[in-house]
């Protein structure tokens, strides 16, 4: 067992969400950064689906109850047991009565906390990840709050470090257009990539807003709401575009101008507010298979 002391600004529960249900106004979630937590379950010898704790901004103060393996992925953080410092991105054995202390990240926004057996909390529709947008799944966590851990771990993989690039100070995402850039005045698409955007305070598990050059609209008139995918660039009437991400509303009624390549999508989930970010097309091997995605959905 697992006690939070102090949670930091937000620690919610993650696994890799519950696809298949937007039929009924639910959308998949799960961690926003999914590379990242499977990563940290493969370290503790899990399953990648296990559920893991996703922090926004660090500040997390924990004390393990019971003996534990626990690993730390993702935005890197400073981290210490009872003071003695840990690494990111390897394997941690805990004694029972050690305290974990995370600090603020050091770039990037969110760090997963992975321990051995994944944590063990009631799943609801068949996931145990926090959907902040619709309240299904566990409460954010809060001082106090005690969380158990499975029992079904499997090997522990053949290393202690897996080292990863650096989550970059400037990140260049990839868009594939549409399914609704003919509403957008013919230069638009441009617009959006020629200069860099800055992701605003205003942006969460939902998604990241940002800021920068105005998008234009050819189209005024109101549209029908229709079906939306994580990395959807949907535009509202003031012309800035919203980067969904993984607590996004099943369905829109504002147009989406261009989709980013789920290759991509872990990065996105990283951007924190007052960093800039630029988009770029995909290459046209992958812009087809995007496209048909997210027409899926919207038919």
């Amino acid at each position: 067992m697992i006690e939070i002391l102090r949670p930091g600004p937000l620690t919610t529960v993650q696994d890799l969400g519950r696809p298949g249900h937007a039929a009924l106004g639910v959308g998949t979630g799960g961690a926003a950064d999914r590379g990242s937590l499977r990563l940290a379950n493969r370290l503790v010898g899990n399953a990648e689906s296990a559920a893991a704790l996703e922090l926004t901004c660090g500040g997390l103060t924990a004390r393990c109850h019971t003996p534990t393996t626990l690993a730390l992925t993702g935005a890197p953080c400073p981290a210490a047991l009872d003071g003695r410092q840990i690494g990111m991105n390897g394997p941690v054995h805990a004694a029972a009565g050690q305290e974990l202390t995370v600090g603020f990240p050091t770039r990037a926004l969110r760090t997963y906390l992975a321990l051995r057996g994944g944590i063990d909390v009631p799943p609801v529709l068949g996931s145990r990840s926090t959907d902040t947008l619709s309240g299904i799944g566990p409460a954010p966590l809060s001082a106090g709050a005690s969380l158990s851990t499975g029992t079904a771990a499997l090997r522990f993989p053949p290393t202690d470090f897996a080292p990863r690039r650096e989550f970059p100070d400037r990140p260049v995402l990839h868009l594939v257009p549409g399914p609704r850039d003919d509403w957008f005045a013919p230069e638009a698409l441009t617009t959006l990539c020629a200069d860099a955007y800055e992701v605003t305070a205003d942006s969460d598990r939902v998604g990241a807003r940002l800021a920068g050059p105005l998008l234009e609209r050819a189209i005024h008139h109101e549209m029908p709401s229709e079906g939306m995918v994580r990395g959807a660039l949907q535009v509202p009437p003031n012309g800035q575009p919203v980067l969904f991400l993984a607590d996004h509303p099943v369905t829109g009624g504002y147009p989406v101008i261009a989709v980013v390549h789920d290759a991509d999508l872990d990065q996105a989930a990283q951007l924190r507010p007052g960093q800039t970010v630029r988009f770029r097309p995909a290459p046209r091997r992958r812009t087809t298979r995007n496209r048909r995605a997210h027409l899926s959905m919207t038919t």
